[in-house]
């Protein structure tokens, strides 16, 4: 059935190009630019905490691979159905070029691996935590345009004027196919186009983040405690506009759920964190080490004035 509506959005008329025998997937494409962003903008972050920028290199080898492992056991296990039911294909599970990362499994996998690292290294957890907060939602807002090009994840049909409109999509040989095919020029439905709203969600949460981060000094983690409080409050409004198969937890979609229980276990945290402040470089760099890691918030301003050198890095890197 073809929609008709004043103004919409449309989707890409395909997600997969062929350079030659190489196949060019718009899903994978954004997923590394948002990597890629997100890893410049974390490494001068934690240059200007008076860190070394090189860890992040370090930390990301790990983080990277360990995420989309986890995001993709997250998604498995979440859509079981898709894969391992009646008429699901289990090898598929394996194709994560088709689409398919939960964020909470590559959240919690890589954050693990980044923790190894950093402990490994022998410099605080949380400095770290503080700085690659805002780069990894910058990075998957950017990641979301994979789902643009995949036509997945979208929300309800609607008439609104910025209403993503779904194509059908066949593959050469006129066979429906929506991930690798190309559009026929059908519009199937105009629906809300969720992805755009967790996108521009995205961008708010990181632009909130950086302004607290500079107003208030934020150290102890409590950056990266906002970033996940901040995220998983967007998700839960977000997932309730969605229509697409999802398991059912109590009658609720798993991500609402998942996303209630992380938002308060986010904000529990935040608050046993209050009063910590952005740690001295000496102390981020893992120079001292301190017992009682408030002491460090405290003497944040006056280590930044009486390291001249620290100062200056803090003060070339103010609009990271």
């Amino acid at each position: 059935m073809v929609v008709d509506v004043l103004a919409t959005i449309p989707s890409p008329p395909q997600g997969v190009w062929h350079l030659g025998p190489l196949p060019l997937r718009g899903y994978a494409i954004s997923i590394l630019i948002g990597i890629i962003v997100g890893l410049v903008w974390a490494r001068r972050r934690y240059a200007a905490r008076g860190g070394d920028p090189d860890l992040i290199l370090d930390v990301a080898i790990a983080v990277v691979p360990a995420g989309i492992i986890g995001g993709r056991l997250y998604h498995v296990a979440t859509d079981y159905q898709k894969y391992f039911g009646p008429g699901g294909d289990p090898w598929q599970a394996f194709n994560i070029a088709g689409g398919g990362l939960g964020i909470w499994g590559a959240v919690l996998l890589g954050t693990l691996a980044g923790w190894a690292v950093v402990r490994w290294r022998g410099v605080p957890v949380a400095p770290v935590l503080d700085a690659v907060a805002p780069a990894i939602i910058i990075g998957q807002a950017i990641g979301r345009l994979g789902n643009w090009f995949n036509q997945e994840l979208y929300g309800r049909p609607t008439d609104v004027p910025w209403g993503l409109e779904i194509y059908e999509r066949v593959n050469d040989a006129g066979i429906f196919a929506p991930v690798t095919g190309h559009s026929t020029g059908t519009v199937l439905a105009v629906v809300h186009p969720t992805f755009l709203y967790e996108l521009l969600w995205n961008l708010l949460v990181a632009a909130v983040l950086v302004w607290a981060d500079r107003k208030f000094r934020l150290g102890g983690g409590r950056v990266f405690a906002g970033y996940v409080a901040g995220y998983t409050m967007g998700r839960f409004w977000i997932e309730l506009m969605r229509s697409d198969p999802a398991t059912l937890v109590f009658g609720l979609r798993i991500n609402t759920i998942t996303s209630t229980v992380v938002f308060l276990i986010a904000v529990f945290v935040l608050w046993r964190l209050r009063g910590r402040h952005r740690e001295d470089p000496a102390y981020v760099r893992g120079d001292r080490d301190d017992d009682d890691p408030d002491c460090c918030g405290d003497s944040a301003a006056a280590a930044a004035h009486s390291e001249p050198a620290a100062h200056d890095v803090d003060t070339q890197h103010k609009d990271s």
